[in-house]
């Protein structure tokens, strides 16, 4: 099996002794290339943390995390950099699009802080744009944009540079229900182009439009 992720026994904690808090109990997780799995769980079960881990965000205590097959478990915060950029693409719940910036600067970002001239990187960023049918809104600030052609450029700086992952937390939790079905309806599009996806949500309807469910309770996978 092509795994994207491979995830054994991670733990981790915060604070000390009667303040000790263990966020992840032996969790192990693998991802396939190709699948689009949702990680459930409430406030406080662990699944932020467990973000923050596959997207090397955060490190764990203990554990084996590969990452489209490299190690990354004691990797160096160099190395954890060069794979965000170039392995990992983020979609996050409030956009974080910079909004002085147009539609088609805040995807061709990424690709300057790889390295790649404007003009490359513009031309890539305008291709990519079309895919997620914004092609007509490249000069449009995010304030210009509804919640809805906002994630979707947040989408698309993701997929700009060629990510082995999209990693979206709770993309759908500042949209309302038609237009977040309408974000849902188009990962999954992407999905079936052989995109892989971890979702993190807390919502089960939002879970279920994902190929797998992985529930997360008390810092343990159940």
């Amino acid at each position: 099996m092509d795994y994207v992720i491979e995830m054994k026994d991670i733990n981790k904690s915060y604070g000390k002794g009667i303040n000790k808090i263990n966020a992840l109990r032996d969790v192990s997780l693998n991802v396939a290339r190709g699948e689009f799995v949702a990680i459930l769980g409430p406030s406080g079960s662990g699944k932020t943390t467990l973000m923050n881990i596959i997207g090397l965000m955060d490190s764990a205590d203990s554990g084996e995390y590969s990452l489209d097959g490299e190690d990354v478990s004691a990797a160096r915060e160099k190395t954890w950099t060069r794979l965000r950029n170039n392995k990992i693409g983020f979609v996050f719940q409030k956009f974080n699009l910079i909004p002085k910036y147009s539609a088609l600067y805040n995807v061709a970002l990424p690709l300057m802080l790889q390295g790649k001239s404007y003009r490359a990187a513009k031309e890539k960023a305008r291709e990519t744009l079309d895919k997620v049918g914004l092609g007509d809104r490249l000069k449009h600030k995010p304030s210009e944009l509804s919640g809805g052609q906002m994630q979707r450029v947040a989408i698309a700086r993701a997929l700009v540079g060629g990510c082995s992952l999209m990693l979206a937390d709770e993309p759908t939790g500042s949209l309302d229900q038609k237009t977040g079905g309408e974000v849902l309806d188009f990962m999954q599009e992407l999905n079936a182009e052989n995109c892989t996806i971890v979702m993190i949500t807390h919502d089960t309807n939002v879970a279920a439009r994902a190929g797998r469910i992985v529930r997360v309770e008390d810092g343990c996978v159940v």
